[in-house]
């Protein structure tokens, strides 16, 4: 499977490193080189510079093959521009991105998005440690 993941911070650089280790081709967009250390010791995979809402950048990653796009920088609403953009514009077959704001998030998924909510979930394991 072909994966382009926007954003290389802890989560995006762990998702690249699980992916490619079980022989996924991933590509990751991240506009500071620096980022790129997250990735694990002898990632194979492809770290390109370049803005996730911007096309070209896009087109480089390789969002024209991908068969899944995911967008996790720290902002929502340049995760919910870059899947939009591969959603309606390169027809990605899978789009997901995280939005860390959860009424944010219901309202993309009604519209249609695969939004992750970390804060709605991390809230729920910690009820769930407390009620026992």
């Amino acid at each position: 499977m072909k994966v382009v993941i926007m954003g290389c911070g802890r989560v995006g650089g762990r998702l690249a490193g699980l992916l490619e280790a079980n022989g996924h081709s991933v590509t990751v967009l991240d506009l500071d080189p620096y980022s790129f250390r997250r990735l694990p010791p002898g990632f194979k995979g492809t770290a390109l510079v370049g803005n996730g809402i911007d096309q070209e950048a896009l087109k480089k990653a390789g969002i024209e093959e991908a068969d899944v796009f995911v967008a996790l920088t720290q902002g929502d609403n340049r995760n919910v521009m870059a899947a939009q953009i591969a959603k309606h514009i390169f027809n990605v077959p899978r789009v997901m991105c995280r939005i860390y704001d959860p009424l944010r998030c219901d309202m993309y998924q009604t519209l249609g998005l695969e939004a992750i909510s970390p804060t709605t979930i991390f809230a729920e394991i910690l009820r769930e440690k407390i009620e026992g």
